[in-house]
Formats: C-alpha cells, structure tokens, sequence
C-alpha cells in the first residue's frame, strides 16, 4: 500500500533517519513501564498534566509527554508515522483533519477490544457522532475528548430593540430577522460568520445539512450540486450578502468574524460553541452582557448543526506498548477526569457530563440548553471526510465566496462539483 503523508504527497519510508522503527501492529513484547504520549497545545492537556501524578500512582507507570503547536504536531506525525516508528504510544490528533489518513494507512491501532473491557469506562455513555468520527470501517480507532456543535450567538438588546420576543427557531426566521434589525439599527450588520473560502465550509456545513444536503453520498459521490445543496450556498451567502457587514470581505475566518459581534456590530453569529468565551468575556467583548446562545436553526431538513470531536486519542499501531497506551487513554478518557474537564470548560463527548448539573455549571444556561438540542441530532463531520482534507474544503468553499459576492451560487455548485468529484475519484486510487 501507498502511504501518504499528512500532506497528501507519497512518501519514502524514512528509516535512515534514525527513528526507533519497527512493522506496522507491533505487539507488547517489549512493553515499556513509560507510556510516550504526544499532546497539542490546549487546556485539556494543560489539565491532564496536572493530574498526571495520580495516573502514575495509580498504575505504577511513567507518563512521558511530548507537547507541541499543531502544525508541529503534524510535522512530528507526518516524518515518525510514515517511517513505522515505534517511540509514539499514545497520540492526540484530530479525527476530522487527518482521521481518515491516519486510519487508512493503519497508523491507529483497532481499539475494538480495549473500548469493549471496561463496563465501568462505559464506551456507551459516548455521544453516537463523536463516536461516528473516530471510527473507521466499523472500528474504533479514537476516543473522543473535545467536541463542538455549531450554535447561534446572537444579541438580546437588538431582539428586544427589533421587537423580538425570542431568538429564531429557523432559517427563514433568521432571514428575516437579520434584515429587520440590519435596515433599523445604522451601522449594525444583522448577520456574520466566516466568509473565507476553505475556513467557512465547517460553519457552512450545519446549512447544508439542515436543507438536508451533504458533501458526499452513500456511495461515495460528490453531492454538492444536488438542489439541497445549491439552496444552502445559495442561502448563506445571501444571507451575508445582504444582512453581512458592509463592505464585507471574502476572506475571513473565526477571529474576524467573531471580532465584528464582540465589538458590537452584528446581531446574528453562527459559530462553533467551543469559542463562546470570547463573546462573553468583558475582557474580550464589548458586549458580553447582551449575548445570548440558542439551538442551530431549522432549515426545510430541520436543525442539523455539527456535532464534532475536534480532538481524539489514539494507539499508534506500530507501538511496542499498546496495553499500557491503553490504561493511559482509558484514565484520561473515564468518567472523573473527563467531568473535571468538563468543569474547567472542555466541552466533553460524554453525555453522562451534560447530564450532570456539576458538568454545566460553568457555562451559560442557555448555551447548555443548545448544546443539548444539537447533541441530539447532530451530523458527525464539518467538512469532506477525505485524506486531502485541505485541498476538498477549497474545491467545495468556492460557490461560497461566490454566493456571497453575487455569482451565481447553482453554477458555481455545478462547477465545482465537478471538480470535487474528480478529486474523490484521484483519491479512490
């Protein structure tokens, strides 16, 4: 087989580097009383860190972290997983950027055994689509840790200046809404959100899904030029076209589009709720006693926002130290640390957290309550599950910025369906 880097380029086994390697599915034979585990930058790991002493009272084993950026942490992946090294256990990596890479070239060790030998771990009490993201062809090869949903922001003084008893329960509603307070507050856009060709198609995505439109089909086809699915570019983009800020640029992603709602000009943000600290903080918005949270809206499909692991752990395969790369995952995935992530405000794929009063104290009620509703029918991927994750989003963005700035956005869908289509085929190979 083929192995490709996290890049999408074939790559050259890189033994001769140095790199401890060894065949693809080691065992345990040379099981190691240290566990290496390989972490992003993020507060859940600054919280596993902390409690890192109790894992290794506990069990006896040693915890060796390596911490890194993102863009290093794929840099580090991309050279050790490709040469078959064995001095990675356990990885943190994301399910939906480099998930299907990682599985499809038997980076992650098939955890379907480990998942199923702790009643009490409880591998049931896991949200069904942060589960559907983790899994490949029937097995599990993550467990989640961070989730998102897509909810809407919007702002409770400009409801009530508006007339608005309560925030929009649908697409149309909202329509209508950000126009209304658009044409009656000067200088206030009704509506904004991400805007740039490939970081917009995550926020898109719960859109296209609630007009009951998707990416790819059953069959593996591209689909967004179906009518679901010209209807949401079409809809998106004049609902930033015409109730957007003025002037709005085609470019931008989550920090300038939340940067317009917290400084107070727009009335309407769809985002991913993991961001909601930078509405409601004083320090980082101007409006952080106004703003208010509430379910995805409904489109002709009903409400069909994202419910995704931004985040998972995995078994590298080729790990000589599997079963004690396990009690680490099984540890830092249990029900106590995961609810003391929960509280620290790390949104947790554990539906046994949400249910529990401690688990959602910290957070505002209302974005509790939407959270909730979206858990319940949430859509397991925000993008192409593809290996070339890049490479899709700026293939299937495009009638995006096109809608947003006029063209024709059936067209556009019809373009670039085909070329999204020829993309899957190259990929199939």
């Amino acid at each position: 087989m083929r192995r490709r880097s996290i890049f999408g380029t074939s790559l050259a086994v890189v033994a001769a580097m140095g790199l401890a390697a060894c065949g693809g599915g080691g065992d345990d034979s040379g099981a190691s009383k240290t566990v290496r585990v390989t972490l992003a930058n993020h507060v859940w790991t600054e919280n596993i860190k902390a409690a890192l002493p109790e894992f290794e009272k506990q069990t006896g084993l040693k915890v060796e972290i390596t911490q890194l950026g993102e863009d290093q942490l794929s840099d580090q992946y991309n050279v050790k997983l490709n040469a078959g090294s064995s001095d990675l256990d356990v990885m943190m990596y994301r399910p939906l950027q480099e998930g299907k890479l990682f599985a499809k070239n038997k980076y992650l060790a098939d955890l379907s055994d480990q998942v199923k030998s702790n009643k009490d771990w409880d591998y049931s009490d896991f949200q069904p689509s942060p589960v559907q993201a983790t899994t490949y062809e029937g097995k599990p090869v993550g467990v989640p840790i961070i989730t998102e949903q897509e909810v809407l922001y919007y702002r409770k003084d400009l409801l009530a200046k508006a007339g608005l008893s309560a925030p929009p329960k649908t697409l149309d509603e909202l329509k209508a809404a950000a126009a209304k307070i658009k044409a009656g507050v000067p200088g206030t856009a009704g509506f904004v959100a991400r805007t740039g060709k490939s970081p917009a198609v995550t926020q898109f995505s719960s859109f296209l899904y609630s007009f009951g439109g998707d990416f790819v089909d059953g069959s593996g086809k591209a689909t967004v030029n179906s009518d679901a699915a010209k209807q949401a570019y079409a809809f998106y983009g004049s609902l930033i076209k015409d109730s957007g800020p003025a002037n709005v640029s085609t470019d931008m992603s989550w920090p300038e589009a939340m940067a317009i709602f917290t400084q107070g000009k727009a009335a309407f943000y769809t985002e991913a709720n993991s961001l909601y600290k930078n509405a409601t903080d004083p320090a980082k918005s101007k409006v952080s006693d106004t703003v208010g949270f509430a379910p995805f809206p409904a489109g002709p499909a009903g409400s069909k926002p994202y419910n995704i692991p931004s985040w998972a752990l995995g078994v590298n395969d080729a790990s000589k130290n599997k079963s004690n790369a396990w009690k680490f995952i099984e540890w830092a995935t249990g029900k106590e640390q995961t609810l003391a992530q929960q509280k620290a405000g790390v949104p947790s794929a554990r539906a046994s957290v949400w249910a529990n009063p401690e688990g959602t104290a910290n957070y505002p009620k209302d974005l509790v309550e939407a959270i909730t509703a979206s858990t319940k029918d949430g859509v397991a991927h925000d993008r192409p599950v593809v290996v070339k994750v890049g490479q899709a989003r700026e293939l299937v963005g495009q009638p995006i910025v096109d809608a947003i700035t006029g063209k024709d956005a059936a067209a556009a869908a019809d373009t670039a369906n085909e070329a999204f289509q020829k993309f899957l085929d190259d990929e199939a190979k």
